[in-house]
């Protein structure tokens, strides 16, 4: 994208909305893959309250285009000039200009839609309310599941499996939510004669566990926002000793990506509160069976 000239506009008059933007590299954005783009690309760099929205909108198009803006504040952890001071700063006058790029990307086909459909949580007493959260919680499922398959990075999928496949040894890191996964992988692997370690770091063990790490290992990593766990470091101490990395994770804003060799996106949505982990259980099985299938070819 053009950079604007730097030349110094005539006294009294107005630079172009987007030249101080350009200038940095970026322009205002026309659509929601415009601003993924520019979010992707590290041109703007955040303070942590405008990091937060920025991983928010990224992970939860949908709900940032169907809400209010009390609602996706709310739900972003933020306050709503909060809202107003990120739209400001892609050269939207506030939060509802900035927001039409959202409704336009989801019109009839965002999965997100349907957790919103399923409606809120029932008070306690109210009939069906183990019947509605449920359906919720399925419809979060649903619309994590759809959004992996209607966006799927087969490259970076195929270049895990390279990478995993090639191995002399796997080690598989995850922890608090992402340790449900990771200790499935690493079972389903173990089940199909592929030799890993679970880093689970058991009695604070976690930096011993990957001590022993060469570079003809290979190191899965998961992690989810808002990443902080002890992830990254342990990835970053299996770099050090030339291990190759891939990663599932959920946003371009993840400290995994600079550390990675190869990497895929699974964003889950949620429901009051509680997360789907469908998606990712779902792409970690295929890599598992892609390596296995890698690896007797």
């Amino acid at each position: 994208m053009a950079r604007a000239s730097r030349s110094r506009p005539a006294r009294g008059a107005h630079p172009e909305p987007d030249a101080g933007r350009a200038s940095l590299g970026y322009t205002r954005p026309r659509t929601y893959e415009e601003l993924r783009a520019v979010l992707s690309s590290g041109t703007v760099h955040f303070p942590k309250r405008l990091r937060q929205v920025a991983i928010f909108l990224w992970q939860h198009p949908g709900e940032v285009a169907l809400g209010t803006i009390s609602e996706v504040a709310t739900q972003a952890g933020v306050q709503p000039s909060t809202l107003v001071r990120f739209a400001q700063t892609f050269g939207f006058a506030g939060f509802s200009e900035f927001q039409d790029l959202f409704k336009q990307h989801i019109k009839g086909s965002w999965p997100d839609a349907r957790v919103r459909e399923a409606g809120g949580v029932p008070s306690a007493g109210e009939a069906g309310t183990d019947l509605r959260f449920v359906e919720g919680l399925v419809a979060a499922s649903q619309a994590s599941l759809a959004r992996v398959s209607e966006g799927f990075d087969s490259a970076g999928f195929a270049r895990m499996t390279e990478l995993m496949a090639a191995a002399d040894l796997i080690y598989v890191i995850g922890s608090k939510r992402a340790f449900p996964v990771t200790a499935y992988i690493s079972l389903t692997l173990s089940q199909q004669g592929v030799r890993n370690i679970l880093v689970d770091n058991v009695g604070s063990t976690a930096f011993d566990q990957v001590g022993c790490v060469g570079p003809g290992d290979a190191v899965l990593a998961v992690s989810f926002s808002p990443y902080n766990s002890i992830t990254p470091e342990l990835v970053a101490a299996a770099r050090e000793r030339d291990a190759r990395i891939v990663s599932i994770t959920d946003s371009t804003f993840s400290p995994l990506l600079p550390l990675s060799d190869a990497w895929i996106e699974v964003i889950e949505s949620d429901f009051a509160g509680f997360r789907s982990l469908a998606a990712t259980l779902a792409v970690g099985m295929a890599l598992v069976r892609a390596v296995v299938a890698r690896r007797g070819g």
